[in-house]
């Protein structure tokens, strides 16, 4: 079953403590252009265990509680695999813009994981920009998504 962006349900929101900057700011910002936001946490900048706040993000998509997730770490590499381990999640590491659109039209991903560390917060803000808007393309790519799931 493909992605699609669901305006009328929440955004989930999770990141550690090398991420809580920018979802912070992310939050702010999506609840300024009308989103609904659930924010998983952590909420402080003290040293945390990334899976304590990638895995209830992902759930929440998981269960379709929320409409798609958005991970922050520092490099971004811990937040996609402990997101990837949920069965109905396809989670992206993005770094770029062009990355956060094919990680959609081509893998049709519902969680976009962006590494604090080594992107710009409107880089940030682009990628999920384009998370957002672009469809899933399917046709040749669905047969590849299917086979995803162990």
């Amino acid at each position: 079953m493909s992605f699609v962006f669901d305006s009328t349900k929440p955004i989930a929101l999770g990141a550690d403590h090398a991420g809580i900057d920018y979802k912070n700011s992310i939050k702010t910002w999506l609840e300024e252009k009308g989103y609904a936001v659930k924010d998983f946490g952590t909420y402080t900048t003290d040293s945390v265990d990334y899976p304590d706040f990638a895995h209830p993000t992902a759930s929440s998509v998981e269960k379709k509680e929320a409409s798609f997730g958005i991970l922050f770490c520092g490099s971004a590499n811990g937040v996609a695999m402990t997101a990837n381990k949920h069965a109905g999640i396809r989670a992206g590491l993005c770094w770029q813009t062009e990355v956060a659109e094919l990680t959609r039209l081509h893998n049709d991903a519902n969680v976009i994981c962006i590494p604090a560390r080594f992107v710009a917060l409107d880089l940030a803000k682009e990628m999920i920009e384009k998370f957002m808007s672009t469809p899933f393309e399917g046709g040749r790519h669905q047969n590849r998504v299917n086979k995803i799931t162990c």
